[in-house]
């Protein structure tokens, strides 16, 4: 699994494009805006756009998927599904951080805690870990120890908890009882910065200190 990040967006979101190698077949993980520039990436590494992936509903994180999914006739999946009525309420959240207008969407499919999704030949594990929103999913391809954490965790820092239904106890375990046990040296991309591994937040992460 080869990946590229694509920041994104005033908010410098980091939008991923997963590709499996063999089959050249690719994901775009949060495709907050600026699809033109996600998708001359994906032209650029001669990738075949297979699905859309959303870790949350926040509009810089899925503010693009509905415009993006009709360029590339592809199928969003995620988030889980107590993230519908942050998807509910795009066209609000874009005025509200303004952003340009959008289109919601209803995903192809909700995702849930064990679900799987392909690309091309490999697979990515769906791991539930809520606290930022009630319903943020985090993307993982064990063998190559990649997680996608969206806004859970960042170098150093965690996800704001001050939105409707964010909590800072239920974010905090879902670090440390979902992703710690990843391993100390699983990288991490976060949804904005640099990427990171969980040992390195276990020992320096001012919020997560052991």
């Amino acid at each position: 699994m080869r990946y590229q990040i694509i920041p994104v967006t005033s908010f410098q979101q980091n939008c991923s494009l997963l590709w499996c190698e063999r089959s050249r077949k690719c994901a775009i993980v949060d495709p907050g805006g600026e699809i033109g520039k996600i998708i001359a990436a994906i032209e650029s590494q001669e990738l075949i756009p297979e699905r859309i992936l959303i870790t949350h509903g926040h509009i810089d994180h899925a503010g693009g998927a509905a415009a993006l999914a009709k360029a590339l006739g592809v199928v969003i999946e995620g988030p889980h599904q107590e993230d519908r009525f942050w998807l509910e309420n795009m066209p609000q959240q874009a005025e509200i951080f303004g952003f340009p207008q959008v289109e919601t969407f209803t995903p192809e499919r909700w995702l849930e805690q064990g679900d799987r999704v392909t690309v091309g030949d490999e697979q990515l594990e769906v791991i539930h870990t809520p606290g930022h929103t009630p319903g943020h999913l985090t993307f993982y391809h064990a063998p190559s120890k990649l997680a996608l954490v969206g806004d859970v965790i960042f170098q150093g820092s965690i996800g704001r908890t001050d939105f409707p239904r964010s909590d800072y106890a239920t974010l905090i375990r879902s670090i440390r009882e979902r992703l710690w046990p990843l391993g100390d040296d699983c990288r991490f991309v976060p949804g904005h910065g640099p990427e990171s591994t969980f040992g390195e937040e276990r020992l320096h992460n001012p919020f997560l200190r052991d």
